[in-house]
């Protein structure tokens, strides 16, 4: 027993040397009290929002940051504290959670003489759960190199329902021994799996936005075969209940197509103007790599033509109504 505890105990201090932490992880790997560590979040939207409130349940240490203060009210009420800056989060914590809405926006709040990098503890790690270009992770990744913190890409699949029953899906990328420390973390946030994409910063992003763009063709296919059977006279739930429990039984299609059928469109769980900012990215990354996509470029012009109709903040399966 005392050798396998003296192994684990080694095997502990090799991988904290090599991630490049302080004592304080250290002690709190070998205790599994990573609760110790004071958790910062920043983002509390329709999905930042359960996420914070699962780490809160679990009960961990929070501080969180919200553009609009208000948003914090419910999480305030469960024991958070709230920041007025980014500043005053970031040389609170030890780690930090983001969740915004794009890759400028996430910029902004890592680096500058406010951001997270500058300001964030020796050791610290920032975890980037949003959906960006990979390109913005890698350049993010050397900013917090140069400043003696830890960033690790972490963009997550899964809507507000999904993480209120922590069935939501992590994609790493970055230092395997950094995402190994935060793995209890993930799991405490809502993590059904942590999936792995390697060590280069930005491959998660690559994984997620090529899982996105998979799930808006989805979406627009599934909208135009439902708008084609009742056009014909048919019964597009029995047909739809057919599908999700033969050929199509993933979540994708058993969740969205309850959506288009039902055209519950608001309030929106993943609004439309976020579906094509992530397809812009999808064509920035296609350009980049010198990738053709046609199903990108129409999926694009779809969701740009719903936006004329004034539908931005509707759920992004309201492109069906394009189809009408």
């Amino acid at each position: 027993m005392q050798l396998m505890q003296a192994q684990k105990l080694a095997d502990v201090i090799i991988t904290v040397k090599t991630a490049g932490h302080g004592l304080l992880f250290l002690l709190n790997i070998l205790l599994n009290k990573i609760t110790y560590m004071t958790l910062g979040f920043i983002g509390l939207g329709n999905l930042g929002t359960p996420i914070a409130e699962n780490l809160l349940n679990k009960g961990h240490a929070l501080q969180v940051y919200n553009r609009t203060a208000s948003k914090a009210d419910a999480l305030k009420a469960k024991g958070a504290i709230v920041c007025s800056s980014i500043k005053q989060l970031a040389t609170d914590c030890d780690i930090v959670f983001s969740i915004v809405s794009d890759d400028a926006a996430l910029q902004a709040i890592t680096s500058g003489p406010d951001g997270i990098a500058t300001h964030l503890k020796s050791g610290g790690i920032h975890i980037s759960i949003s959906t960006v270009l990979p390109a913005t992770s890698n350049e993010l990744a050397g900013i917090h190199q140069q400043n003696g913190s830890h960033y690790i890409a972490c963009p997550v699949m899964g809507r507000p329902e999904a993480a209120k029953a922590r069935k939501l899906n992590f994609l790493t990328s970055g230092s395997k021994a950094t995402i190994e420390i935060i793995r209890p973390l993930l799991q405490d946030a809502g993590a059904a799996n942590v999936w792995e994409f390697g060590e280069a910063p930005g491959a998660a992003n690559v994984a997620k936005l090529c899982s996105n763009f998979l799930i808006v063709t989805a979406i627009e296919s599934m909208a135009e075969g439902i708008n084609l059977a009742q056009r014909s006279g048919l019964n597009a739930g029995a047909w739809m209940n057919m599908l999700t429990q033969t050929l199509f039984t993933s979540p994708i299609y058993v969740n969205y197509s309850n959506i288009l059928l039902k055209e519950v469109f608001e309030p929106g769980g993943f609004a439309l103007k976020l579906g094509l900012k992530d397809v812009n990215l999808v064509l920035q990354q296609a350009t980049e790599t010198s990738s053709k996509m046609p199903f990108g470029q129409q999926a694009k012009l779809q969701l740009e033509q719903c936006m004329q109709q004034g539908l931005a903040e509707h759920d992004w399966t309201a492109v069906a109504l394009a189809l009408k």
